[in-house]
């Protein structure tokens, strides 16, 4: 609106300033109200949400757990109708996921529409890769599943149990060639676990990190790795059609992987070691808390829907739901761990 230009000193209100003056106080009311419309429930609890597209960022390459999670939780709220707005992803690879995580604290800062996936390989990213940002700069969701890591090898490969692989690792370290995700990551940790539960330096260990699931597989079976560390959902569809072999997962107990036979776990095979990966949501800072809840309401109901449940049941995937507070002391204790546990065995 065009305001007149007031000459300097006073003058009576006359019955038009007043109509003018009354018109834009009606108008900034009206605006106000339309503006808490788009952003409050019926009763003025909870913002409505999402008011335009929503847009999940997985901070690595297509193929890997995170990419495929944001995908699914894509899946799970477009089946299931959840919301009348569009849901995208895209992908923001490097520096185990702390590229992504960086974008979304600062370009994201205070928008609501642009969610992350993380998880625990991220924890371990922002400690080896020294980030400044870290998860304590993001608006925390939850956390939504838990999954087993596999360890993999050719199917051709002369290792046909996890035994025989570690003690070539512990007697000539070189010789074995791991591949997994990002530097400081849920793969490299467990590789530096075992080697220390196997009596080796986990130091010495030969660690190539990949960005995504994708280029891990490729190196594998190009001959590039020995041995492969991943989520079991990303080798599943490797091990159940004979490609690769499976020679254990980290969990607490075993599983099939597709071939019939539940794959042995870590400790089954002589090591005590125990290592879940669990991956969650994250929102950019800067967000109110009635958004913030509002994103949480929708997040409940993804966890909810038979849709979602479905797609936890065939990746194989463990429920580990916890959101809001639960969620943010979750995180806050896992970076805790992580970070002991890192320099622990010497990537810290």
């Amino acid at each position: 609106m065009t305001y007149p230009v007031t000459p300097a000193g006073p003058r009576p209100v006359g019955h038009r300033s007043r109509r003018a003056f009354v018109a834009v106080a009606v108008a900034a009311l009206l605006t106000t109200a339309a503006c808490a419309k788009d952003t409050a429930d019926g009763a003025g609890n909870a913002a409505a949400y999402p008011t335009r597209t929503l847009q999940l960022m997985a901070p690595a390459a297509p193929g890997g757990g995170w990419d495929i999670t944001a995908r699914s939780i894509q899946k799970a709220i477009t089946d299931g109708k959840l919301v009348d707005q569009s849901v995208e992803v895209f992908n923001v690879p490097g520096a185990a996921g702390t590229l992504g995580l960086a974008q979304l604290a600062s370009k994201s800062n205070g928008d609501p529409h642009t969610l992350m996936v993380t998880g625990l390989v991220m924890v371990g990213g922002v400690v080896t890769n020294k980030s400044p940002v870290s998860l304590a700069q993001t608006t925390p969701i939850a956390t939504v599943t838990a999954e087993q890591e596999v360890i993999v090898v050719p199917a051709n490969s002369k290792y046909q149990t996890l035994t025989q692989l570690m003690d070539d690792a512990k007697a000539n370290p070189s010789s074995i060639n791991w591949g997994g995700g990002s530097a400081g990551g849920t793969d490299q940790i467990l590789v530096g676990l075992l080697a220390r539960a196997a009596g080796a330096d986990p130091k010495q260990m030969k660690y190539v990190a990949y960005s995504g699931g994708g280029e891990s597989k490729a190196a594998l079976l190009a001959g590039d790795l020995t041995a492969a560390v991943s989520g079991q959902s990303e080798f599943r569809d490797l091990v159940a059609s004979g490609t690769v072999r499976a020679l254990a997962v980290s969990g607490s107990t075993g599983i099939d992987l597709g071939t019939g036979t539940p794959t042995r776990t870590i400790k089954e095979e002589g090591y005590d070691v125990e290592l879940m990966n669990w991956r969650g949501l994250v929102a950019p800072p800067g967000i109110d808390d009635a958004t913030k809840q509002a994103i949480i309401d929708l997040v409940d109901r993804v966890h909810a829907s038979e849709s979602w449940k479905s797609i936890v049941a065939e990746q194989g995937w463990e429920d580990f739901y916890k959101s809001g507070d639960e969620a943010a002391a979750f995180f806050t204790s896992e970076t805790e761990r992580i970070t002991a546990v890192l320099t622990e065995i010497g990537l810290g």
